[in-house]
């Protein structure tokens, strides 16, 4: 991967609000979601509410896929908007493991307001370990990515 195409990845990694493709009876569900990557680059965590349709969703298929898209300047042409897509599987993190603090821990850090959902009882961690996805920075400009390369970026954003 080229340096221009690594930084333009680094850079979509850290975006904190992605959309989050769900399958609902088999059909395509997308929902917004604030997520964080994970201290040690292994994918993102979400933090959801078992009311959320998104939840149950990833409850009952685990297959998943994120759209990070830089934001939209003036006179920019939508195509050429930098995206990452990635498609992974969800995991839910239990309560009671290290991995749940550490996962609070993160996503505090980031998002500090989310402290009175941690102690809500229909939250929960999930953390999306992605197994591919395309780079688009710009028209006509595209890379497919293999997971490594994804957990790689991550761990420099992490």
């Amino acid at each position: 991967m080229d340096p221009t195409a690594e930084a333009m990845l680094h850079a979509l990694l850290a975006i904190p609000v992605a959309a989050l493709g769900t399958l609902r009876d088999g059909a395509p569900f997308v929902s917004m979601v604030p997520l964080v990557p994970g201290p040690d680059g292994s994918g993102f965590l979400l933090h959801v509410s078992r009311l959320a349709q998104h939840t149950r969703d990833l409850l009952a298929d685990a297959r998943v896929s994120l759209l990070l898209m830089a934001p939209l300047t003036e006179d920019q042409d939508p195509l050429a908007l930098p995206r990452l897509t990635l498609q992974g599987v969800a995991e839910e993190i239990p309560l009671d493991s290290e991995v749940h603090a550490s996962a609070a821990g993160a996503y505090l850090a980031r998002f500090p307001q989310a402290e009175l959902t941690l102690g809500l009882g229909d939250f929960s961690f999930f953390r999306i370990r992605a197994t591919s996805g395309r780079l688009v920075s710009g028209f006509g400009r595209a890379l497919t990515l293999d997971a490594s390369q994804i957990r790689a970026g991550l761990s420099r954003v992490s």
